[in-house]
């Protein structure tokens, strides 16, 4: 709650310093450590004259820091203690492991679905629109299929990183049916535009989609001379229309030249497809892929 004027000590319980009482006065200044204190009123306080428990109110009053007895004091007598309480009302710190959930002011449904928010309301919770679903290090594979596709998820990304092959061999990848690559001639259309030391263009059609090759570009099988791709794959288990995917790829081969293509490939069937393998031409790959699961 807010208070006008000074906010009330929580909990913070404090026995003034000693009072040397003078003949025929009544107020006095409280202090803690030599530093005027206010108590909340003379009802947060104890206070002890000669031994004897004064009554809040009558015996004594407090305004501010200054404590005023009901009569003057006179030599002989003796201010025992003043303790300050605080607020009474303060339950203090809880202990560990002690708070329940119906302890709490918050709104919404409180249950294992649901997360407490900066606004003390409970909220349902959505899952991200953009997950990971898999990420293999590929060390001297020879193929690496990813069977990941569901309902779950419209679209997906594949993300391949400093991929070498062996045998200075190219790059390929299958979407898979049931478990199995789907190998059917000219199911893989493919458009490119390439960049070497100058633009080119180019179309094929295969068995397979090759990510990086066209007519005489190959990847490197060097550890040095990797290539990396970005492919978005969209509804894969759509059936309604041929499937588009995109890609760009980056390579260096053993000749030194800098190679980039971005295409799209064309799954020319409407028969929906469950996963995908990459693998090389010939020998094995080495390399980091991700799938990303797209809703």
């Amino acid at each position: 709650m807010a208070y006008i004027g000074k906010t009330p000590t929580i909990g913070n319980f404090q026995v003034c310093d000693a009072i040397s009482v003078v003949n025929g006065q009544a107020a006095y200044t409280m202090q803690v450590g030599s530093v005027n204190v206010s108590p909340e009123s003379a009802n947060h306080m104890l206070v002890s004259l000669n031994g004897i428990l004064q009554k809040p109110g009558s015996s004594f009053t407090v305004s501010g820091s200054t404590i005023t007895f009901a009569s003057n004091l006179v030599t002989g007598d003796v201010i025992d203690f003043i303790q300050i309480l605080g607020n009474v009302l303060d339950l203090g710190v809880p202990s560990d492991n002690t708070v329940s959930l119906a302890k709490l002011t918050a709104t919404g449904t409180k249950d294992a679905t649901t997360f407490l928010r900066g606004d003390n309301t409970f909220a349902s919770v959505t899952s991200p629109d953009y997950v990971l679903l898999s990420s293999t290090d590929a060390s001297s594979s020879s193929i690496v299929s990813l069977d990941l596709f569901s309902s779950t998820y419209k679209n997906y990304k594949l993300l391949l990183s400093n991929i070498t092959c062996t045998n200075n061999d190219w790059l390929r990848i299958r979407f898979r049916r049931s478990g199995a690559d789907v190998t059917d001639s000219w199911y893989y259309n493919a458009n490119l535009q390439v960049y070497r030391t100058s633009s080119a263009s180019g179309d094929y059609n295969n068995s397979e989609w090759q990510v990086n090759k066209i007519n005489f570009l190959v990847l490197s099988g060097l550890s040095n001379y990797p290539a990396s791709s970005e492919i978005t794959i969209f509804d894969p288990l759509g059936t309604s229309y041929t499937m588009m995917n995109s890609y760009s790829t980056y390579w260096e081969n053993n000749s030194s030249y800098r190679t980039s293509i971005q295409g799209a490939i064309l799954y020319d069937a409407t028969t929906s497809v469950t996963g995908l393998s990459i693998y090389p031409n010939g020998g094995t790959i080495t390399g980091n892929i991700k799938l990303y699961g797209i809703k």
